[in-house]
C-alpha cells in the first residue's frame, strides 16, 4: 500500500474502499467510456482510464455549451411568442 494512501486513510477515520473495490469501479467507467469500451479485453491502467474520462467529460461539456449556444441562436431568431419559441426555451432550462 502506497504511503499516501496509507496516511490518508489514517487521517480520515471515515469508511474505507478496498483495491478490489476500486478495480471494480476503474472497470465500470471503462465500460461507460467510448474510447474505452472497445479495448474492454485489452488491460488498461487504472490512470488511463480516469484520464480518457476526464476527456469524455470535457467533451460532454463542450457539446453541451454548443448545443445551447445554437439552441439560444435559434430561439433569437424566432418569434418569441410561437410554440417552436416555447419548445426551445423548454430545452435551455
Amino acid at each position: 500500500m502506497s504511503s499516501r494512501r496509507s496516511r490518508s486513510r489514517q487521517s480520515s477515520g471515515t469508511s474505507r474502499i478496498s483495491d478490489d473495490q476500486i478495480a471494480d469501479l476503474v472497470s465500470k467507467l471503462q465500460q461507460l467510456i467510448p474510447e474505452l469500451r472497445a479495448r474492454r479485453l485489452d488491460k488498461v491502467s487504472a490512470s488511463k482510464v480516469l484520464q480518457e474520462t476526464c476527456n469524455y467529460i470535457k467533451n460532454l461539456h463542450r457539446e453541451v455549451d454548443d448545443l445551447s449556444d445554437r439552441l439560444s441562436e435559434l430561439l433569437a431568431s424566432t418569434d418569441s411568442d410561437s410554440a417552436q419559441a416555447a419548445i426551445i426555451r423548454s430545452l435551455l432550462m
